[in-house]
């Protein structure tokens, strides 16, 4: 049987960084009791991003922040929309660079990631955020 589910989830961050939400999205998942379908995550910001990458090492993730503050340096001349602070435009290029959704296969109940790969949101501001995903679940039930 078809069946679709609709969520929305909520994660509070720390100012900049990466925030795992795999085993967040994995219990939506079960919860939906999809075992072979697609989840799609969107977030609904646009000074944060989604992103699947590394999961075991931190200094992947490090790096990659490092390479985006070089990439779009804060406090650039050239930058008009600065209304909210000097991470204000760098925000949102960085979240342009990175993604805004990502859908998913389900199978067996599960997201399919890679063993290396995690679902985070990376926060590009340096404020703490409440950022909210809307997530949908489609699939085979049963």
């Amino acid at each position: 049987m078809l069946t679709a589910f609709s969520y929305e989830a909520s994660i509070c961050t720390h100012g900049i960084g990466t925030y795992e939400i795999t085993d967040q999205i994995n219990r939506l998942v079960v919860k939906s009791g999809v075992r072979t379908g697609v989840a799609t995550i969107l977030i609904q910001h646009t000074s944060a991003s989604l992103i699947l990458f590394e999961n075991a090492d931190p200094s992947a993730r490090a790096d990659l922040e490092h390479f985006l503050r070089r990439l779009v340096p804060e406090n650039s001349a050239y930058f008009t929309h600065t209304l909210e602070g000097p991470d204000d435009m760098p925000s949102h290029i960085r979240m342009v660079l990175t993604t805004s959704s990502e859908s998913i296969p389900i199978a067996e109940g599960k997201l399919q990631l890679g063993i290396w790969q995690g679902l985070f949101v990376y926060e590009h501001r340096h404020d703490p955020m409440q950022r909210t995903l809307s997530v949908s679940i489609i699939g085979e039930s049963g």
